[in-house]
């Protein structure tokens, strides 16, 4: 048996802290999210959709480009806009530091 070898491009651990909500807004779209909060992708948060698996890097930029939230978790103009409702009131700013 061989072992294979990996040309790693990064490998870093960190501890993050991840908040777990569900909610139900107006147009009745149940939305299941677990939200990690991370030092990684310049203070931006990984918004994960627990329903269907789907994982977004969000920042307030994000939130502002139309169409995004529809397109990538596949959301009608009225869920998308209580989505975004919701994460403007938890995205934070973006921070450059590296």
């Amino acid at each position: 048996m061989s072992m294979l070898e990996f040309d790693f491009l990064s490998d870093h651990t960190e501890d993050t802290s991840t908040r777990f909500v569900t909610f139900i807004g107006n147009s009745y779209k149940r939305f299941d999210l677990a939200i990690t909060k991370t030092n990684r992708f310049y203070g931006k948060q990984l918004v994960v959709d627990l329903q269907n698996g789907i994982t977004a890097i969000i920042g307030p930029d994000d939130l502002e480009e139309e169409g995004y939230l529809e397109h990538v978790y596949k959301l009608s103009e009225e869920e998308a806009a209580e989505l975004r409702e919701f994460l403007s009131q938890i995205v934070g700013t973006v921070n450059f530091t590296d």
